[in-house]
């Protein structure tokens, strides 16, 4: 089972805060552990929503918000992508990862699709996927 882990943003990310080298050391030791484990498939920290933009859709229309956003506690400051065994096994990293802010803060912990979640998609879809999946991760690897 695959797993997004977010990271809340907070007003301080938000403004470029980098986070100390103390933090760096900790995130950096427990992602070392997270892939000597075999569960880490992607983990990274974003840049402030100020570095980025929206796009909503209406029907066919689309409209281009650019960042800031006002809503600090509805964005991302960063993720993992874990894949493991269950929504325990999940839980049970997390609450080993080194408090983010120091402060009161959250972790948001999200089940990833799977092919066999689509009910509804034909086999000749799924195999579609797959192959797109593949050519995606062989050019990821280089």
């Amino acid at each position: 089972m695959r797993f997004m882990v977010i990271v809340k943003a907070t007003e301080e990310t938000e403004a470029g805060v980098q986070p100390s080298e103390e933090m760096l050391r900790e995130m950096g030791a427990f992602n070392e552990e997270l892939v000597k484990a075999g569960v880490m498939l992607a983990g990274e920290g974003l840049h402030p929503s100020s570095k980025g933009a929206r796009v909503y859709f209406s029907g066919d229309k689309r409209t281009v918000v650019d960042g800031p956003f006002a809503e600090t506690k509805e964005l991302i400051a960063g993720f993992w992508l874990l894949e493991v065994k269950s929504l325990e096994e999940v839980v049970e990293w997390v609450k080993r990862v080194p408090n983010p802010t120091g402060e009161e803060s959250q972790i948001e912990i999200r089940q990833v699709f799977t092919e066999d979640d689509f009910v509804n998609a034909s086999e000749e879809m799924k195999e579609r996927e797959r192959e797109l999946r593949a050519a995606s991760e062989a050019r990821t690897r280089g």
